[in-house]
């Protein structure tokens, strides 16, 4: 219990240092413009997003509202929503990032955490939770979050996410 006591307020008190999203949104790119307005009220921090969003149309979003484009960290590793965390952990924390933005959509931010937290959390990252509003999905099965969970906790132990197609780190 003061474990988590101190752990709400340590992350009430370190500002976001970086953006991360999610990518993986529909053609319409709802996650991507979210994410460009939102980088405009925080101009000074980098901003990763992670798997499933096209390069060029994403660019052109962020160019589109006025986002300077060398904020953007495009990273193409992930293949779901564990990867999205496993391949860019290691780079957040040779930044020394403390604490981010986490952006994906509403309906998929449960699952986000719960991986969030233990993946990133294992390296003293916090995260800082920024719906994107969907109107039209219901949040997903608890069951997703405690699988995908599981995962994230398989990586920590083993180095494997359980990923379909993955192959043995080098």
């Amino acid at each position: 219990m003061l474990l988590w006591g101190y752990k709400e307020i340590q992350s009430q008190l370190v500002k976001p240092q970086a953006i991360l999203v999610l990518g993986g949104s529909t053609t319409r790119l709802e996650r991507e413009k979210f994410t460009a307005n939102f980088a405009k009220q925080h101009p000074n921090i980098p901003i990763w997003i992670s798997g499933g969003s096209p390069k060029a149309p994403t660019r052109k979003e962020f160019s589109k509202r006025g986002v300077d484009l060398k904020r953007l960290h495009l990273d193409y590793d992930a293949v779901d929503t564990v990867t999205n965390f496993t391949t860019v952990v290691d780079e957040l924390e040779a930044r020394k990032i403390k604490k981010v933005y986490l952006i994906t959509s509403d309906f998929h931010m449960r699952r986000a955490t719960v991986i969030g937290e233990i993946v990133l959390g294992s390296r003293g990252i916090a995260l800082k939770p920024v719906p994107v509003p969907s109107n039209d999905k219901s949040p997903e099965p608890i069951g997703k979050a405690l699988r995908d969970g599981a995962r994230a906790v398989l990586w920590l132990t083993t180095g494997y996410t359980g990923a379909k197609g993955e192959q043995p780190k080098k």
